[in-house]
């Protein structure tokens, strides 16, 4: 039997009674108002529960890299007074340059271990369906390649879904069905030219980094049931999910980078910072002097009073 790649983790999840969040911008472009609304929703549920709060560089996708992009996510959390712990389950790994924080794609070797352990089980597949013959095929993939023993090395490789989660409580939204052509799916862990999925890389980063919370926006809360699968095929314990409302300008129309939402202003932060603390739910209108403190007095201010039940219960808010 392989063993578990994740037993130092597994053991330490045990022994953990602190909150551990984490936020996980791809560096494809500056942070922009949705992004900022959701650093800030994280790193308030963390601070207001005595928590650890991380920064991950979520680069996994090099494709859709921009090298400036890094610095000026960094410098915009600094600059709206977000200062991040170091994760001591990880910080090994850390280069002078990573500034604190974990980067994925100097974490290749391990996902190609936990890769390498679900191949180990029989999870894993290559698959030679084309995107077109998929879509021509009803838009999901079926499991066309499920039988056909083609390899890993020459193919991109699906994962069998074997115990899919169908149903999933979020801290937020309550109970959640999830959409069953994502759920049941037997989908992409490894692309064709080589690189790793969002979801393996995800999840690998939140049980090494032994996150306790996930807090995002709900646009990424259909993939949860996936991570959940996921989880279960790992035998580690998953965090819970607590889902924001996504910051948009017109119904299914968020913030994006891929919309060409503009950048938070780093250089007056404090009325994009009101803003967005006004749209989790704090009474920022009434603490007329906010507006004179700095962004580190305003966060302090917002840990003592945040409430999420306060928040909408919409997917989105438009503003």
């Amino acid at each position: 039997m392989t063993p578990s790649p994740f037993l130092n983790q597994i053991q330490f999840n045990k022994s953990n009674t602190q909150v551990r969040g984490r936020f996980a911008p791809s560096p494809s472009g500056p942070l922009h108002f949705g992004s900022l609304y959701a650093a800030l929703g994280s790193y308030l549920h963390a601070k207001a529960n005595n928590g650890l709060w991380f920064v991950r560089i979520e680069d996994i996708d090099t494709t859709r890299v921009q090298a400036e992009a890094r610095q000026q996510i960094l410098d915009a959390l600094f600059a709206f007074g977000m200062e991040w712990d170091v994760d001591t389950q990880t910080q090994s790994q850390l280069r002078q340059s990573d500034d604190g924080c974990l980067t994925q794609t100097q974490r290749l070797a391990r996902y190609q271990q936990c890769f390498d352990y679900l191949a180990n089980k029989s999870m894993l597949y290559g698959c030679e369906c084309t995107r077109k013959e998929i879509k021509a095929s009803g838009s999901s993939y079926a499991g066309q390649c499920r039988h056909k023993q083609l390899t890993l090395n020459d193919h991109p490789v699906r994962i069998k879904q074997l115990s899919p989660v169908l149903s999933f409580n979020d801290l937020h939204f309550g109970h959640q069905i999830a959409p069953g052509s994502l759920s049941k799916e037997d989908y992409l862990i490894k692309r064709r030219d080589g690189l790793f999925s969002y979801q393996l890389a995800v999840v690998v980063d939140d049980i090494d980094q032994g996150i306790t919370h996930v807090v995002r926006g709900s646009d990424i809360m259909p993939l949860t049931a996936r991570q959940l699968s996921l989880y279960h095929e790992f035998e580690v314990t998953a965090p819970q999910f607590f889902h924001l409302p996504v910051i948009s300008t017109a119904v299914g129309q968020k913030l994006s980078k891929q919309n060409h939402a503009p950048a938070i202003n780093i250089n007056n932060p404090r009325p994009e910072l009101l803003k967005a603390l006004q749209l989790l739910g704090l009474p920022v209108e009434d603490h007329s002097k906010l507006p004179h403190f700095s962004c580190s007095e305003i966060l302090d201010w917002a840990i003592e009073h945040v409430d999420f039940k306060r928040l909408p219960t919409s997917q989105e808010i438009i503003i």
